[in-house]
Order: C-alpha cells, then sequence, then structure tokens
C-alpha cells in the first residue's frame, strides 16, 4: 500500500484495503488477548499480596474469556469466500402490500446491521412498490468477513403483526425471501459463457433525475443454464449497471458452486444438507407478543425492535455455532 502509484488503480487497490481489514480484524484481537496474558499474570501476582485486587481479577478474566468466544467464532469464518463483502438480495413474497413493508424493514435492519460495524454499504438495486415498501431490492455490504456472518440470513423471513394496511385491524402474516451471495473479485474464475446470458435493457424506476427515467440504463442479465436472474438500475450509466450486473451474477454463480459443494458433501455423510434459499429461516412476532426466533438454532430475542434496529449478531453467531454441529467431520 505503501508503494507509489498503489492508488492508480482504484477498485484494485480498494480491494487490498479490504484484505487489510480481514487480516486485521483477526490479528489484532488476537495480539490483544496475548498480550493480556502476561498483565493478568502480573495482577493474579499482585492479588496474592492484595486481596482487594481479586474481583479486579475476576473482572480481567471474564473480558478475555469473551474476547476469545469471540475469536472462536470467527475461525468458524473458513469458507473459501467468507472473508469476501456480500450481495444481499431481498424480494416481497406472499402478503401482499405487507409483504413489500417487511422487506423495506429488512432492508433497512440489514443497512442498521452494517453501520453499527462500520461496513460500507452500496445499494445496487432498488425496485419500490406503488403503495408502500419495495417489491427487491439489492445491496452490497463490504467489510470483514461480511459475507461469513451473513450468508446464514438466505432463506425465507416470517412476520406476524396486526397490519397497518388493514383498515380492520387483523393479523397478518408476511413473507419476504432474502438471498446472500460473496462478492467475488473480477480476478477470480468464475467462468460464464456469455452466450448463455441473455442482456435486456429498460428504463430504470423510480427516483433518479430526468435522465435515469429516460433512457434505457437499467440492465438485466439471465443465465439461461440456470434461470438466475440479476439486474441493476441504479447508475446512470448504463455501462456501469451492466458491470455491476455482471459482478453480480458472477456472486451468483459462486454461491451456487458453494452449495453444490456442500449438497455433495452432505449427501456424502448422509447428513442433512443446510437450508436453502427459500425455506423458512426465521419468524418475527409483533403481535400477540413481541419476539424474534430462529427456526433453525433456536435462538431467540424478546426485543422485536432491536432486531429491526439491526441488532442480528446474535442470530449470526448462533447460526455459526449450528452449522458447525450439523456438518460432516472434517478429513473422514
Amino acid at each position: 500500500m505503501s508503494q507509489a502509484g498503489f492508488w492508480d488503480k482504484p477498485e484494485s487497490a480498494q480491494q487490498t484495503v479490504g484484505k487489510l481489514k480481514s487480516l486485521k480484524s483477526l490479528v489484532t484481537p488476537l495480539q490483544e488477548v496475548i498480550a493480556a496474558e502476561g498483565d493478568l499474570t502480573a495482577l493474579m501476582e499482585l492479588a496474592e499480596d492484595d486481596p482487594a485486587a481479586t474481583s479486579e481479577v475476576r473482572s480481567e478474566i471474564e473480558r478475555l474469556e469473551k474476547r476469545l468466544e469471540e475469536l472462536e467464532l470467527k475461525a468458524l469464518l473458513n469458507g473459501p469466500h467468507d472473508a469476501a463483502g456480500a450481495i444481499l438480495t431481498i424480494n416481497a413474497r406472499d402478503g401482499g402490500t405487507d409483504a413489500n413493508d417487511w422487506a423495506e424493514m429488512l432492508l433497512r435492519m440489514y443497512l442498521h446491521w452494517a453501520q453499527a460495524n462500520e461496513y460500507s454499504t452500496e445499494l445496487l438495486d432498488r425496485q419500490d412498490n406503488l403503495e408502500a415498501g419495495i417489491n427487491s431490492a439489492s445491496l452490497a455490504i463490504r467489510g470483514p468477513m461480511a459475507y461469513g456472518y451473513l450468508k446464514g440470513e438466505t432463506g425465507m423471513h416470517r412476520l406476524v403483526r396486526i397490519s397497518p394496511f388493514n383498515a380492520e385491524g387483523k393479523r397478518q402474516t408476511s413473507f419476504a425471501a432474502v438471498d446472500v451471495t460473496p462478492e467475488v473479485e473480477d480476478s477470480e474464475a468464475i467462468e460464464i459463457d456469455e452466450a448463455d446470458v441473455r442482456t435486456d435493457t429498460y428504463r430504470a424506476s423510480g427516483a433518479g433525475g430526468q435522465h435515469v427515467n429516460k433512457t434505457d440504463s437499467a440492465v438485466r442479465l439471465t443465465h439461461l443454464p440456470t434461470g438466475i436472474v440479476v439486474q441493476c438500475q441504479q447508475e446512470r450509466s448504463q455501462h456501469k449497471n451492466r458491470a455491476q450486473a455482471w459482478k453480480m451474477l458472477r456472486a451468483q454463480m459462486a454461491r451456487l458452486e458453494e452449495m453444490k459443494r456442500e449438497e455433495a458433501e452432505a449427501a456424502k455423510y448422509q447428513t442433512k444438507a443446510r437450508v436453502g434459499f427459500g425455506s423458512q429461516i426465521r419468524n418475527y412476532f409483533q403481535h400477540p407478543d413481541q419476539r424474534v426466533k430462529d427456526v433453525r438454532t433456536g435462538f431467540s430475542m424478546g426485543d422485536f425492535h432491536a432486531v429491526l434496529d439491526g441488532d442480528i449478531q446474535g442470530f449470526l453467531d448462533s447460526y455459526l455455532q449450528w452449522k458447525v454441529k450439523n456438518e460432516p467431520p472434517a478429513g473422514e
């Protein structure tokens, strides 16, 4: 990074900076824990002569145990793409306007989580619903181990609440589908035959100025063999939208290859494959009681609003622990 001309290629420079942040997120806390071991030894020796220091020793041990638990969780992020950024796509499903509103609530939840963790975000695509909420949205979240933490969010998210769109105040169940793929670098060997991809251009919808709405700047790519569809309309330039759409398609293909490997591994050991896209993974209850519970891990939180404000780390961590317990032993 200190070499002359490092920033001449901003995109590759940002990738290098991202790698550095990922490495520091592991190495720095590990160095802190190792250094704290010597301090703890000195503190324990002090406590032998001064009983008043015993409580300080106990507090320091508890602090170090918490730091070690955090490091153990990070050690579980060892997948081929776990260190990459994440491309998160949200689609409204069953539930009418409530589902559109619910999809937008989830988008806000992930944005708040990213902000709390000092991750950068970029809205790649957003399709607004005419009445309320969104039909779909795609969001890039970039930071240390973003994909590793978020990959377990893939699946169906179910909301139960009193509908604000129902004049009779009836309870409504809404569904939104979340799909998470790794943001792979252009240099990675994700082979896609361009002949297998259909490109459609169309006029962007929603806010964005006169240019966006009057030219065919939006791009949709369809991978014909798999049926994977990605679209991007956030940029004014069709060229930029096309480049971003291809990046999103490569991310989807990388995720598909990862799922194939996991399914083959699961079949080999006759174990249950990881929950895939389209499966219900979490219930969010706002009525009659307020709680959120993960169907796979059993982890739950009683503060509905805190979860929707981005407090989802407990769910992410519990998924990592659950996944380790439910995957086949390595090396057998």
